[in-house]
Formats: C-alpha cells, structure tokens, sequence
C-alpha cells in the first residue's frame, strides 16, 4: 500500500484561516455601530471590557442569558436567506432579559459552521448588530467557528449571550402581581422564533417551496413571509417600567401564553384570558388549517399572536397602553388576574 506524503495544511483538512480573517474585517464595521455608554464594541482582542458606571449604574445587579434560533435556521439556510436571522438570535435573549427590569447592555454571538461562507455569516452578524441597535445593546465580541464534517453542506448554527444590569431593588419578579391587575398582550409580528419544526412540516405537507409565495401573504415568498424577525420589545417595556405601571412581563415563546404567564405569577392566582381579544397573524389560521393542528397543541407550540404579556394595575391601563402604542406597539386588553381555586390551572382560556 502506497502511503499518501500529499502536504496537508489547515486550509486542506477544511478550514480557511483567510476567509475568518475576512469575515472579521467585513464585520467591524457593524459591531462598531452597537457602541453604547460603557462599552466601545470594538473587535478583536481577547474579551471585551464593560464599565457599568459608564453606563449609569450606582448599585447594578447583573442579569444574563442565552438562546437560539432553533430550527428557524433552516428555513432560512433553504431560503438562502439570511439577513434576519440575526435579529432573531438577538431578540430571543434580550426579550428575556427585560422580563426581568434588566437594561440589555451586551451581546455576544456563536457562529458554527462546516465551512465558512463569508457573504452568509455577515449578512447574519449584519442581523445581529440590527437587533443589538434595536435593543441599545453592544455587540462585543463573538466567535466563528469553522467544523468541517460537524456540519452538512451550507448548515450552519447560532447561539447568543445577552447580559443587562438592573439596579438593586428594582428587579421585576412578579411578586408585585395581584387579583384584579389587567393582562395586556403586544403583538407579535408571526412566529417569532418557535414552532418551526411543527411549521416546516406543514410546509412539507403542501408541497410548496419558500420561493412560493406565501398562501396568507401573496405579496411575499413563504420563505420571506416565515422569516419575519422575532420583535423586540426592549424599548417599549423599559418605558413602561420608568412609568411605574408594570407588575410583570412575560416574553411568549415556546410553550405559549398558557406556560410562560404562569412563570411570573405568583402560585394563589390565576391569569383568565379572553381568546377572541386579540388579533391572530394570518399565518397562524394557515398553519393550523393545513396541518390540522389542534387548538390546543397550537397555544402550546405558538405565540398564537402575543410576543409579550403585561401585567397592570387596573388604574395603570390606560397610561401603561398609551406607553407602549408611544414605543409603536400594537396593544390588546387580553385578560385579567383572579384568585386561583384548587386544581385550577394558572391560565384559563375563555
């Protein structure tokens, strides 16, 4: 058996050095534009510093999470679409961090892929910086991370790190949540960032492709219809909370409302929903008809149209509603809070 004496080099084995140094050149420029007080979102070094009193903080409590896109990403990798995903990533973590009172003040971002295209990677960091300007955060740092034979063919993967500060004292935990507050929904501009895997089978179903245009939006191919980014509410709900009318949020992500309103509700009540209160995107009747998705499976799976769930004072409605339609969101009075009786589930759909 002849041995092989062919010079191998990383370049060889599947991972270009070059190309990562060219994405990092091409994205500078779009970390540079997340700058924000206490942070100069510059790229490059081996971490990235943060100065909270820069920032405005006296006495900061630190707030951090992260997501993903989840299978979202496959929609838009068949799509060849990839300029909102980003947005997405961001969104999911920066919606959970305000739930909480928290300030989003950095993004970090994990890019993994089988081999790097850099027009795709800096359209999705192009997302990325897009959400982190949305939210006021700054983009910090990151990693791309070149794995041949971890991936197949143009898949690729993405993981975001939001952290946010909230002063002491004024963590938002629900325990403030009484009977006879109001629940109000934001509305949600469509998926978001969950159920695709219930949503991509529906489409395999029908047998249309993303390039088709989309049953409920004929003005839009169904690949760009389903990729419409996850809303970020970061501005909207820190107005409200300087107003003093928010109790507590609920960002609706998987699991729907019936999951994620019991998080912040404290055990002896009940969040009493009104189903027909607010308005459905259309792509959820299309789901549901052509899947034949069950009601209840579609509020466990989907948002169903609410991004964000707000609980008020009774007497803080009216000030709380004119916030958020101030902030461009969209505002239904979807429920109430009661005493919850034995047995009862902590959210009841009427």
């Amino acid at each position: 058996m002849t041995r092989n004496t062919e010079p191998l080099s990383y370049k060889t084995a599947g991972v270009d050095i070059d190309a990562g140094n060219a994405l990092v050149d091409r994205i500078k420029p779009l970390a540079a534009s997340t700058r924000r007080a206490g942070s100069n979102a510059d790229l490059g070094g081996f971490g990235a510093f943060f100065d909270l009193k820069g920032a405005g903080y006296s006495d900061p409590i630190l707030v951090a999470c992260n997501d993903g896109v989840g299978t979202k990403l496959k929609v838009a990798i068949d799509s060849g679409r990839h300029d909102t995903v980003g947005i997405d990533l961001v969104a999911m973590s920066v919606n959970d961090l305000v739930v909480q009172g928290a300030e989003p003040l950095l993004f970090l971002d994990y890019f993994a892929t089988g081999k790097l295209d850099v027009d795709a990677a800096a359209a999705v960091i192009a997302g990325i910086a897009d959400g982190c300007r949305q939210a006021g955060c700054a983009l910090i740092g990151g990693e791309t991370a070149e794995m041949p034979g971890m991936y197949a063919g143009d898949d690729y993967d993405l993981a975001g790190f939001a952290v946010g500060a909230v002063e002491r004292g004024q963590q938002l935990t629900g325990a403030a949540v009484s009977a006879g507050d109001i629940v109000l929904g934001l509305a949600s501009t469509g998926l978001h960032s969950n159920g695709f895997s219930l949503a991509r089978k529906v489409v395999e179903r029908t047998g249309l492709s993303y390039a088709d245009p989309a049953p409920f939006d004929p003005s839009r191919s169904l690949g760009e219809a389903l990729l419409t980014p996850t809303r970020i509410y970061v501005r909207s709900c820190l107005a409200a909370l300087r107003e003093g009318v928010v109790h507590a949020l609920a960002h609706i992500t998987g699991g729907g409302l019936v999951e994620n309103l019991p998080r912040v509700l404290p055990k002896d009540l009940v969040a009493e929903l009104e189903v027909g209160s607010w308005s459905r995107p259309d792509v959820f009747g299309w789901l549901q008809h052509e899947g034949n998705v069950p009601e209840d499976d579609m509020v466990r799976t989907f948002n169903c149209g609410i991004g964000m769930a707000v609980v008020v004072p009774a007497d803080a409605v009216d000030t709380a509603t004119a916030v958020f339609e101030a902030h461009g969101e969209t505002v239904f009075r979807i429920g109430r809070i009661r005493v919850r009786q034995d047995g009862e589930p902590a959210v009841s759909l009427i």
